[in-house]
């Protein structure tokens, strides 16, 4: 299988990709705060607790939580009673933690992120090159998930 590769995205040809990919519906729970996706996640935090945008997103997914994030300064992210950098190494932990939530919370998902065992895992959007900075580098987002593959 070497050279073979899956594309991780709400846009993917596999059907394990799009369900793999922060924009799909994924119920999980971090720190006590239910998200319905990891994209959710990801555009709610760019918003202080109070602010309508961060609850909308939290309970939104795909091109709809997308947009939750549209008008955020994008100067921090808000989590607990932390404010962080945005697109800091400590914004990419966040989120980080919220994907491996999002996989230890989800055995289905565990299992389909398995069956991508021997594929490269890229993610290919079709969408003009990435902001800097980003709440999730496509090279991290990538390096998580197969550090998240090899150990289950």
């Amino acid at each position: 299988m070497a050279g073979k590769t899956i594309n991780i995205a709400f846009t993917s040809d596999d059907w394990r990709g799009v369900a793999l990919s922060n924009f799909s519906l994924s119920p999980f729970e971090l720190d006590g705060c239910l998200m319905a996706s990891v994209e959710g996640f990801i555009q709610g935090i760019k918003f202080p607790p109070g602010h309508p945008a961060r609850n909308r997103a939290f309970a939104s997914w795909a091109w709809e939580a997308k947009q939750c994030g549209e008008g955020a300064d994008k100067q921090f992210a808000y989590w607990e009673d932390a404010q962080i950098g945005f697109g800091s190494v400590e914004h990419h932990h966040l989120v980080e933690r919220a994907l491996r939530a999002r996989f230890a919370q989800n055995e289905g998902l565990r299992r389909v992120l398995r069956s991508t065992r021997g594929l490269d895992i890229l993610h290919l959007t079709g969408e003009a090159p990435q902001p800097a900075p980003t709440s999730l580098p496509a090279e991290l987002f990538c390096r998580i998930l197969t550090d998240i593959r090899e150990a289950g």
